[in-house]
């Protein structure tokens, strides 16, 4: 019997400069998750880590382990922090409450930007890697599939991914403050990340001067200069584009910043301290705080973008009541489907020890008796039947139609394999674990 819990932080509860510290690589994650796979015994776990978010989805023994303290310290051991600099940012949810939450999640009604598609892509990622991993297990592949299901509802049958305001949107809108006109303009992308590849796309919509792609890796630097008419570029170069672009974006894998106060200094002084406005969305951050404190120079980071669109998110609240409406009928079918599923082996267990026992007395008690004729004893074996069954129909009963409210199902389930001596019994069904 597994317990479901998730422990994160995310755009809410932290800032991006404590995101960028806890963020996840492609390869760190699959070293953390196997890590934690050899650390806790039996434990399944999925890593999600998005510029926005860092969570844990576990699914464990009932009164096995990790905690959520051993998760947290877990956190702190791997990203190299102190606890003590991010628990209180921490959430946890178990149960039917960490369902509604990923559901949440892969709907993007937890995202900085509602409606945002990139998320559920994250989402379906995070699932392949833990597969990969092989610390997706009988708990978390079902919940996980349905999580990717509903986000992909959400988006076909409400109009949240309609007319959103978007990190792109918004960064065009900062634009416009510092530059009248774009034509004369030169932009410079720097990384082909997804949503600096939106940004771009936005910036291009104005009609800029010129276009540059830069990154590590040539050939995505051509492909995306193509979709955009734009230049590619190597990062040998990138002291000089700087120095040429009126508007950067950023968003590169780097663990460090790309872009430092002295390179930029000298940037500036080579443009003769014309304007330069700056888009770093990656986390970790590509360009170092300092930037920003250097004259004519417009830094923004998607914590600064993040303000500008939550000030629009009640204009989208039916397109959102709608999708949470979606979301809990989803979750309500996951918690009766697993209950279900908890239920069945727990129920039939149940029944056969207890007829087991109850064939075993009889026998003991027959045995003892003279003169009992095969019509007597299947009387006898039919009353021992008709007992169990009428002393376990209420419980039973009382077990599949009640929907706890003060304690999660997996407890309710442990307390009757404690009372009833289920958890070491060799009989166990077939494939119960």
């Amino acid at each position: 019997m597994r317990r479901l819990l998730v422990l994160g932080l995310n755009h809410k509860t932290a800032p991006l400069d404590l995101r960028e510290r806890l963020a996840f690589s492609p390869e760190q994650r699959k070293a953390a998750l196997l890590a934690l796979g050899a650390r806790f015994d039996r434990c399944e776990a999925v890593l999600l880590s998005t510029c926005n978010r860092v969570e844990l989805y576990v699914a464990r023994e009932i009164h096995g382990h990790p905690r959520h303290a051993e998760l947290a310290e877990f956190l702190a051991q791997n990203r190299a922090l102190k606890l003590e600099d991010f628990q209180s940012r921490l959430y946890h949810k178990v149960e039917r409450d960490a369902v509604s939450h990923l559901f949440s999640v892969a709907a993007s009604l937890d995202s900085m930007v509602l409606g945002e598609t990139q998320i559920l892509a994250q989402v379906r990622e995070a699932y392949e890697a833990a597969k990969d991993a092989g610390t997706a297990g009988p708990m978390l592949h079902p919940l996980f599939q349905r999580a990717v299901a509903v986000g992909k509802q959400i988006r076909a049958q409400t109009a949240l991914g309609e007319g959103r305001v978007s990190v792109a949107s918004v960064a065009v809108e900062y634009a416009r403050r510092i530059f009248d006109v774009f034509t004369d303009k030169t932009v410079l992308s720097i990384g082909a990340g997804k949503m600096a590849e939106r940004v771009l796309a936005a910036i291009a919509a104005l009609k800029p001067r010129s276009l540059i792609v830069c990154n590590r890796d040539a050939a995505k630097a051509v492909a995306l200069a193509q979709k955009f008419t734009a230049s590619p570029a190597g990062f040998d170069q990138l002291p000089d584009h700087l120095a040429a672009a009126d508007i950067v974006i950023t968003s590169t894998g780097s663990d460090q910043p790309i872009i430092t106060r002295n390179m930029f200094q000298t940037a500036i002084r080579r443009r003769r301290y014309r304007p330069i406005f700056v888009i770093d969305i990656a986390v970790p951050r590509d360009v170092a705080a300092d930037v920003g404190k250097i004259e004519n120079v417009y830094l923004y980071n998607l914590d600064d973008l993040q303000q500008a669109v939550t000030a629009t998110l009640d204009k989208r609240s039916a397109a959102a009541q709608a999708a949470e409406r979606i979301v809990e009928e989803h979750v309500s079918d996951f918690a009766a489907w697993n209950r279900a599923r908890m239920l069945g082996p727990l129920i039939d267990h149940l029944y056969q020890r207890s007829h087991a026992l109850a064939q075993e007395e009889l026998a003991r008690t027959v045995a003892k008796l003279s003169g009992v004729t095969d019509g007597d004893k299947q009387q006898l074996e039919e009353l021992t039947r008709r007992i169990v069954n009428k002393l376990l129909h209420d419980p039973i009963q009382v077990l599949r139609d009640s929907e706890p409210g003060h304690a999660p199902m997996t407890q309710y389930l442990h307390t009757v394999e404690k009372l009833f001596k289920l958890e070491n019994d060799d009989a166990k069904p077939e494939g119960e674990a």
